[in-house]
């Protein structure tokens, strides 16, 4: 199936795709990345091995399959921080081979394992930062009348308005997490690729960021790379098991989940004979 070229428009700032609909749905063509055949080789060892991935605008897709299956070498992949080959498709533009950079201002945006936001600086200053890419140097932190609309919108997204003059190295683990999702909302990031959003936090803290994945994911591209199968089977709308650098299985949590071959390399069971 051929795609076509959604217009560059944006007609706001945080809401990428079209004008909103009831239920927070966009109009227009949803965004899409288009994954073949990436491949990733460190010093002749194939990390990852032909992936063909194809994830559309509020497809909340989880990445998951054992350690070394090569789920963030895909994620750095995409990102420029590993030389790959094949092909990386974000909505008619190849981001494949482009500087770090060049990646994020087409709309990518990734999340690490641990969190990187500026800890000696408030939540509202992390925000204003992320969000600097209009303004000069030295307007960054310059005391203003008011915030940038994206930055306001942002906060009650990640649900910190409350915090917002809060020191951020002084924030709960999970808020932390949060903080470093809004950064990317308020760069007009489409594509969300995140590492493992979840570890490290509480049972209160996953349940909230499984909503923030909820409500972000309607209108984005979303990859999450998760190994918790309860948050998993909670969240996703549909998953891709990775083993040994290829494409296992995928489908909908119930289909991966029947499927013998992940029971067996992946969730370490194998399906009695004749079931």
């Amino acid at each position: 199936m051929k795609h076509q070229m959604i217009a560059a428009e944006q007609p706001h700032p945080l809401l990428p795709q079209g004008e909103p609909l009831p239920g927070g749905q966009r109009s227009g063509r949803p965004q899409y990345l288009e994954v073949r055949n990436l491949r990733v080789v460190f010093d002749g060892f194939t990390a990852v091995d032909g992936v063909d991935l194809d994830v559309t605008q509020g497809d909340l897709r989880f990445l998951i399959g054992p350690n070394g299956a090569g789920k963030t070498t895909i994620i750095d992949a995409m990102t420029g921080l590993v030389p790959a080959t094949g092909s990386v498709n974000h909505t008619g533009t190849e981001i494949l081979g482009r500087k770090v950079h060049q990646i994020a201002k087409l709309g990518v945006g990734r999340t690490f394992q641990t969190a990187s936001v500026f800890e000696n600086l408030s939540v509202l200053q992390n925000l204003d930062i992320a969000a600097g890419a209009r303004r000069r140097p030295l307007e960054l932190l310059r005391r203003r009348r008011g915030t940038d609309p994206a930055v306001d919108e942002a906060l009650e997204i990640i649900g910190l308005e409350h915090l917002a003059s809060k020191q951020a190295g002084t924030l709960a683990h999970g808020q932390k997490q949060w903080l470093e999702i809004g950064m990317l909302l308020v760069q007009n990031s489409e594509l969300l690729l995140l590492d493992e959003p979840i570890a490290g936090m509480s049972q209160d803290e996953r349940a909230q960021t499984g909503e923030l994945l909820r409500r972000i994911g309607a209108n984005r591209i979303t990859l999450v790379i998760e190994h918790d199968m309860d948050f998993v089977r909670e969240y996703a709308t549909s998953v891709t098991v990775l083993a040994a650098g290829k494409v296992l299985s995928e489908g909908s949590v119930a289909q991966v989940q029947a499927d013998p071959r992940v029971q067996e390399v992946y969730l370490g069971t194998t399906p009695a004979k004749g079931h």
